[in-house]
């Protein structure tokens, strides 16, 4: 006994430990790895291509936290992604206010092996832009009218800062490049984490301030341009604004360019929807949209639908809004409106590629609702890499372009 317990005191006290496990002398020390977030892979330069993914807090794509709303507001980035946990606007099933934190979860191997993207030729986290995950944006489950205002003024904090990075020269001509703004300042970019589809009505407000009217690239399964009067708005004002109707109001307010201009410079992608008749299409039309269907991939494919949403939108400033429900259910069930019949994960994300040089000034995805998910997370995942091509676009095109020459 005295002999067994020397032994012990001598592991406890330094001995080598590997005496105590013959048989093992290829066991790493216990203080091999010395901190939960130690990086357990590193490439030939030294940088990390897989990172311990499970520690820490859950950002997206494991992005440094910032606290932009509050005690952390004078921390300047070039994109930001901010959760919008709202869901109290939808028509059928709600939980689309836990999406935020369930993109989150989809994208903690974003970066797991370092996160270039290869058809895009670009890491979006090494290209020298300052990319932060924000957290949420406080919103209140009790008042729509307060919710939609609590939206846009968190946007509208992080919009309308100073960009972290100059805009630098035009990589063809190497001239210098002049900001897209209104107000001539290079503004830095947000993406978004819904909550159901009603957020784009505050994100548009938002942007207005900065842009002026936009072009808006679409991807749903269904129009939301309906009139409130068919889609659920009679029973109260507020109640007029919901994810089927707030193109219907961004419209009218002037948010979106309705097609005044030399030309309408919208599109919806994957529309599948049922209607309350053909009158849903004329009030779409008003509202300026071009639509693609989503059976229309099957007869002018990938490169078809690339083509035409760059012709109409053109090289102006855009905002770019996802859906989930684009993606068919089978490939991403956890929606609040799921519609048969659409597009898969790789097809979307080819045509978001497809997107590469436009001038994405920003971004969301929405109507992820987490419960009704498998548990292989399929919907979140899918989510979060449509939104890692959204990035990629974005960390390729700076939000600037090249001074015309006055005319003589």
């Amino acid at each position: 006994m005295k002999s067994l317990l020397i032994a012990f005191v001598s592991v406890i006290l330094g001995s080598d430990i590997v005496q105590a496990h013959p048989g093992h002398d290829d066991q790493e020390p216990l203080e091999y790895v010395n901190f939960p977030f130690q990086p357990a892979y590193r490439g030939p330069s030294g940088e990390v291509t897989a990172d311990a993914i499970f520690s820490g807090i859950t950002t997206f794509a494991k992005l440094p936290w910032v606290q932009c709303l509050g005690k952390e507001r004078h921390v300047p980035f070039d994109i930001a992604f901010i959760g919008a946990p709202f869901d109290t606007g939808t028509s059928y099933r709600p939980g689309a206010r836990f999406g935020p934190a369930g993109i989150r979860e989809g994208s903690r191997r974003l970066t797991l092996y370092g996160g270039y993207n290869v058809p895009l030729n670009v890491n979006p986290f090494k290209s020298g832009l300052e990319i932060v995950d924000c957290g949420d944006i406080p919103v209140t489950p009790y008042d729509n009218k307060w919710a939609i205002h609590q939206i846009e003024e968190g946007h509208k904090s992080l919009l309308h800062r100073k960009a972290f990075s100059p805009l630098g020269n035009d990589s063809v001509t190497g001239e210098r490049l002049s900001p897209i703004t209104l107000d001539g300042v290079n503004h830095p970019r947000v993406i978004t984490l819904g909550g159901d589809h009603t957020i784009v009505l505050p994100l548009l407000r938002s942007i207005h301030s900065i842009y002026g009217p936009i072009s808006v690239i679409h991807f749903d399964s269904h129009l939301d341009t309906w009139k409130p009067s068919i889609f659920g708005g009679a029973p109260s004002p507020q109640a007029s604004i919901n994810h089927g109707t707030y193109f219907y109001w961004a419209s009218q307010e002037g948010l979106i360019n309705n097609g005044t201009s030399i030309a309408s410079i919208f599109r919806h992608g994957a529309i599948r929807t049922t209607l309350s008749g053909p009158e849903d299409y004329e009030q779409d039309d008003l509202s300026g949209f071009k639509r693609v269907e989503a059976r229309e991939i099957d007869t002018i494919g990938t490169d078809g639908i690339i083509k035409r949403i760059r012709e109409t939108v053109g090289d102006g400033p855009v905002y770019l809004s996802i859906d989930i429900d684009s993606i068919d259910p089978a490939f991403a069930p956890a929606t609040g409106t799921p519609e048969t019949g659409g597009w898969s994960t790789r097809e979307l994300r080819t045509i978001l590629r497809g997107l590469d040089g436009l001038h994405i000034v920003s971004a969301d995805i929405v109507e992820v609702a987490p419960a009704y998910d498998t548990n292989a997370e399929l919907t979140t995942m899918a989510a979060a890499d449509v939104l890692f091509e959204v990035l990629s676009v974005m960390a390729k095109t700076p939000l600037g372009k090249v001074a015309k020459p006055p005319k003589n």
